[in-house]
């Protein structure tokens, strides 16, 4: 029961996340729905931690933009 109430709930942050792209925060959904799915579903866990990569690639790649701006 408490697995399939997982993977309901996790599928459903999930499509929220993708739904609501365009709104700034809907990426929590998508990790959230993803941190929920990797506990039942491995390719999940593969997929999350693709996203936190990439995130934090982006972030880093920010940082250095604008490290050398000037003000």
């Amino acid at each position: 029961m408490a697995k399939k109430l997982r993977i309901c709930l996790g599928a459903l942050f999930v499509a929220a996340g993708i739904l609501l792209f365009i709104v700034p925060g809907s990426m929590l959904f998508l990790l959230l729905g993803l941190m929920i799915l990797s506990y039942d579903v491995p390719k999940a866990r593969d997929w999350l931690r693709q996203c936190q990569n990439g995130m934090s690639a982006s972030a880093k790649k920010l940082d250095r933009l604008f490290g050398r701006r000037k003000y």
